[in-house]
């Protein structure tokens, strides 16, 4: 036999798609190849459907045979221990929804357990069982909060893998390079080879992997192609300076102010920005201070000490005057001279302009104040909480824990949030600026004073596990809430986080509460249960964590 000839009664072009428009338009309309109109169209239509699946199936041109795959790389890192390896596969057979009401019941909740997992295997070096790749891929396609975590544990032989199958392509875009080894670093001809002739991704991964080891190498590859590249490669690549970045970047980031394209001349002055000695930052203090002094005429009667004391002092006063215009230097450093829609021109370019002004210059303009009497000072005719915001913006950026306290304020304070703190998120980020254990002790002080209601958000930021005096705060929060009736599907995000991010050594302290409570007058109907059944599947679920702990550590 011929076989490269194609076999005896081979499907006719056109023939499957011609079956399919008949089936949509249905037989009255039109009837199958060889039928006439009448009540057994259909059934010829389906006779002729199942013939034509077997020739499609069956009839196909034999093809030369493909060359074989190369075989999948190995992994050499320790392989997990069998009982985490179990364990992996219950949580990648668990599914979302799966229960199929809408109340949990009192068993842990297996799909928001696993990043954490991912997690600690990773950070121990594991390898996953080849048989778990498949199920490790499908979780990572229909869940992109997963890929970072699945992926690295994947590992090579996952992206051997997403060259086979076209639903785990995704693999291969979501790591740089496309899983595409780098050369040495070292290999100077071979990294200028690949910048100059890789696909985008590869160049980006090259770059990213450069600027971790040596930044000035990095910053330096990137100069010698900077005037060739596309606008939007320029963003990409001028983002990744954000890593080690110093003053040695400000004269490349000083030529990137006067690039052609906007959105890289913003980037560039933020990056400058972040650098409180450069000239950028220079220039736009010397802009910032002509917009805010200290106004003596206008005083405040101190409170405090001094009107507990019966003593009269006056408190100074901050002036702002914002600019009257945005001249084309402004604009150069990065002003953005159209504001947003609802918003005053003059208050949105002193906003920029406080922003990106080193913080250390309103010591100096301000009366040699700390940064906490400056954001205790009054300021006049509304202008307090645009200054404020443009401090907490800048405190972010230049990574100022003291500037970040003294607009946070105390936690205890009766408002919620601090002087500068405008909102959750800006709450959220200054936190964002302390160590650990100082962000966990002030959500702790926050929540002892106002609740849970306000710091779901602020509860995001803390390191897991929560410290011991978060976590104490976070339960006794809850103890009381239960205690007074509230109603418990109000606080289920918190107790979400709670079972994701509580030291699964507080278990023990929780057994007390896991007793249906007497329920208030004023309580909401059924509340007791469905506060007994959440505190049980915190208590199940903190109990599985440590068992998942001790048996990724187990040898």
């Amino acid at each position: 036999m011929n076989r490269t000839s194609a076999p005896v009664d081979a499907p006719v072009t056109g023939a499957w798609e011609g079956l399919v428009t008949t089936a949509l338009l249905g037989t009255d309309r039109r009837t199958p190849p060889g039928t006439g109109p009448g009540p057994e169209a259909p059934v010829a239509l389906l006779d002729a459907a199942a013939a034509e699946t077997v020739r499609r199936r069956a009839g196909l041109r034999p093809a030369r045979a493909a060359e074989r795959p190369q075989p999948a790389p190995e992994d050499p890192r320790p392989p997990l221990p069998p009982a985490a390896a179990r364990r992996l596969a219950l949580l990648l057979a668990d599914r979302p929804g799966a229960s199929g009401g809408s109340r949990r019941g009192t068993a842990p909740d297996l799909t928001e357990l696993l990043p954490q997992w991912l997690a600690a295997a990773n950070a121990r070096g594991f390898a996953p069982p080849p048989q778990m790749l498949p199920a490790l891929l499908d979780a990572a396609r229909g869940r992109t909060d997963l890929r970072p975590a699945a992926l690295e544990f994947a590992g090579p032989r996952a992206l051997w893998l997403a060259r086979l199958n076209p639903d785990w392509r995704f693999a291969l875009r979501s790591t740089p390079g496309g899983g595409a080894a780098l050369p040495h670093l070292e290999d100077d001809d071979s990294v200028r080879q690949l910048w100059q002739e890789g696909l985008f991704a590869e160049r980006v991964a090259l770059l990213s992997a450069l600027r971790s080891r040596d930044p000035a190498a990095a910053r330096d590859l990137l100069a010698t192609t900077w005037s060739t590249e596309r606008a939007e490669d320029r963003l990409m690549f001028l983002d990744s300076l954000r890593t080690g970045l110093g003053p040695d970047d400000e004269p490349f980031l000083e030529q990137a102010l006067a690039d052609r394209s906007r959105n890289v001349r913003a980037t560039a002055a933020e990056l400058l920005s972040a650098l409180p000695g450069s000239a950028l930052a220079a220039r736009m203090a010397v802009r910032a201070e002509a917009c805010v002094a200290i106004d003596h005429t206008q005083t405040v009667q101190a409170a405090g000490i001094a009107a507990a004391s019966g003593a009269t002092a006056a408190t100074p006063t901050i002036a702002v005057e914002a600019p009257q215009q945005c001249d084309p230097d402004m604009e150069r450093d990065g002003v953005v001279a159209k504001a947003p829609a609802g918003r005053g021109e003059r208050s949105w370019w002193f906003g920029q302009l406080a922003e990106a002004a080193p913080l250390g210059t309103w010591s100096r303009r301000l009366g040699v104040r700390t940064p906490r009497e400056i954001v205790a000072l009054p300021v006049a005719d509304g202008w307090q909480g645009e200054l404020h915001a443009a401090w907490c913006r800048a405190a972010v950026r230049q990574r100022d824990a003291e500037w970040s306290r003294a607009l946070l304020g105390e936690p205890s304070a009766p408002e919620a949030g601090g002087p500068g703190a405008v909102s959750l998120a800006e709450r959220a980020k200054l936190l964002g600026t302390l160590d650990a254990a100082e962000r966990a002790d002030w959500v702790a002080g926050f929540i002892a004073t106002h609740g849970l209601s306000e710091a779901f958000q602020l509860l995001g930021v803390c390191a897991v596990p929560w410290a011991p005096p978060l976590g104490r705060a976070v339960v006794d929060a809850l103890n009381i809430a239960r205690d007074a009736g509230s109603y418990p599907w109000s606080f289920s995000g918190v107790m979400g986080l709670a079972e994701r991010c509580l030291d699964p050594s507080e278990a023990g302290r929780l057994d007390a509460l896991l007793a249906v409570p007497d329920e208030p007058e004023n309580a909401s109907p059924g509340a007791g249960g469905y506060w007994a059944e959440a505190f049980q599947r915190l208590v199940t679920t903190l109990r599985l964590r440590a068992a998942m702990a001790e048996e990724l550590n187990t040898p």
